[in-house]
């Protein structure tokens, strides 16, 4: 299983992300791989915002090695599933996929735990401190039943 995080600058909520994905398919023993990116191109290259770094380092992560990118539409054939953060960030990631589109593996990544309403994850940029430990929550229940609900996925393809 190949997941990508995707929001718009890769250096918040992705991140974020992706960190606890990882962290949650170590601790789960999956052979899974995760990654991030953004819509945008305003900081490729740079590390995870100070509080997304910050936060995730309370909670038992560690995101500091990670460096944005740019979503390109290359990721829609490499990666099983694309979460995108918001609405925005699923027309930016349609567009930029071009031909290579797959609506199947494309969602928002809060459908993980309401299904079917669309929920976007808010983007904590302009806010303080305590709205990266809101995302951070988000993202770590969202996460928890992505590991639920894939790994059970695999366990019933193995023995179909």
């Amino acid at each position: 299983m190949k997941i990508l995080m995707v929001c718009l600058g890769n250096i918040c909520r992705s991140p974020l992300a992706e960190g606890i994905l990882r962290n949650k398919i170590k601790k789960a023993g999956l052979c899974w791989t995760v990654d991030s990116a953004g819509t945008g191109n305003y900081h490729i290259g740079e590390p995870p915002h100070r509080l997304s770094q910050k936060v995730s380092k309370i909670n038992g992560v560690d995101i500091s090695f990670q460096q944005a990118r740019q979503f390109n539409k290359l990721d829609m054939l490499h990666f099983d599933k694309i979460y995108v953060m918001d609405s925005d960030n699923y027309e930016e990631v349609k567009v930029m996929s071009q031909d290579l589109w797959d609506e199947n593996k494309v969602d928002l990544l809060l459908n993980e735990l309401y299904p079917c309403e669309n929920r976007e994850v808010p983007d904590p940029w302009y806010g303080t401190e305590e709205g990266y430990h809101r995302v951070y929550k988000l993202l770590d229940e969202a996460c928890n039943n992505i590991i639920i609900n894939y790994s059970e996925e695999q366990k019933r393809n193995k023995t179909a």
